[in-house]
């Protein structure tokens, strides 16, 4: 038979904390919100009140029902918080993004979402008092938190998903991207170009992939990108999917394209952590980069360990994460905001250049 339930103890108010230190509630009020009007030694007294029964400051979500907005935007993060701090282009966009909210006094809410764990992110966003929700980071093209947001009347803002007309997106051309790298591949007249892509799917494994697995991808960027290299080279070249965005993740995934025959003279990597895989799986094999292999990535972050510079498309990871928190600036201000396209440009370095003669 089961014990009697042990009862969660009261969490202590701001009536509490009045009542200990002798003053109104008005005047400890005054004290949290930092306004003028109270005495050093009233405020004194009133923490040292709040110290005592742990009081730790007003309950922001009945602070947010007042006021109407909570200050908080939810930024959904694709993965882990490690993933999203480990890849540099990940942490360009979030830093844009900290610094056009922090500009007007707002702050961020991470919400992470590994692979398979959908309920953690609802349950984070379920549970707070939110003024919008940025899906920052290109994940699937289908989210179970647009319902969820969307039932609350609380604005949206993707960088190409989730695919809903209620999600306002900044997007990348993905397609049109990746085929300028191409097209700077085929000009120095490489013919054995080989493509190493993000995952596909959520939780996906390393090795090859065809057309069919592409045309059914979850994630959007991933799909337009390995679309694009379909488009210049037909379907028939070799596409290898890493499971991981980490650069050891990435090398074992090159080895697969770098250990064929006949082995590539290019490869295409999706990002530029996934280039520095391949840059890593060529000198461990005695290959030259660009002599024996040239490689090209997509971001345009840095390699501090690299001594070349990648050739590479440059999106502008912090000025993308800044018009993103304007986007959702003008939302809150109640405009009419339409889908917007973020620019890109092609960055020739020095880790193309033509075939080697075989």
């Amino acid at each position: 038979m089961a014990g009697p339930r042990q009862s969660v103890p009261r969490r202590p108010t701001l009536r509490d904390v009045a009542t200990a230190a002798g003053v109104s509630i008005s005047t400890a009020s005054l004290v949290y919100s930092g306004k003028q009007g109270v005495s050093d030694a009233t405020a004194e007294r009133v923490r040292a009140a709040a110290d005592q029964l742990g009081y730790a400051g007003p309950d922001p979500r009945a602070s947010s029902l007042r006021q109407g907005r909570s200050g908080v935007v939810a930024v959904h993060v694709e993965g882990t918080l490690g993933y999203a701090f480990q890849d540099p282009y990940a942490v360009s966009v979030l830093d844009g993004l900290a610094q056009s909210l922090d500009e007007v006094g707002m702050g961020m809410l991470l919400v992470p979402e590994p692979a398979g764990r959908s309920e953690d992110a609802a349950r984070l966003v379920g549970g707070q008092a939110v003024d919008a929700v940025v899906f920052a980071l290109c994940g699937p093209t289908r989210s179970p938190l647009v319902e969820q947001v969307a039932a609350r009347g609380i604005p949206m803002v993707g960088t190409g998903a989730p695919v809903d007309d209620r999600v306002v997106q900044l997007r990348v051309d993905d397609r049109g991207a990746t085929r300028r790298l191409l097209d700077h591949l085929l000009e120095l007249g490489h013919e054995h170009v080989a493509m190493l892509t993000m995952p596909l799917h959520p939780g996906s494994q390393t090795g090859p992939i065809d057309l069919a697995q592409v045309e059914a991808a979850s994630y959007p960027d991933t799909r337009d990108r390995a679309l694009a290299f379909v488009d210049r080279l037909g379907p028939d070249r070799p596409m290898v999917q890493s499971a991981s965005l980490s650069i050891d993740g990435s090398a074992q995934a090159a080895a697969l394209l770098l250990d064929a025959d006949p082995r590539p003279t290019a490869v295409v990597a999706q990002s530029d952590l996934l280039a520095a895989g391949v840059i890593r799986a060529a000198a461990d094999r005695g290959l030259r980069v660009p002599e024996d292999l040239s490689v090209v990535g997509f971001d345009g972050v840095e390699l501090p360990w690299f001594d070349g510079r990648l050739t590479t498309v440059e999106q502008d990871g912090r000025g993308k994460g800044r018009r993103l928190g304007e986007l959702v600036q003008r939302l809150l201000a109640g405009e009419a905001v339409t889908d917007e396209d973020h620019p890109v440009r092609l960055r020739i370095g020095t880790t193309t250049a033509p075939p080697p003669r075989r």
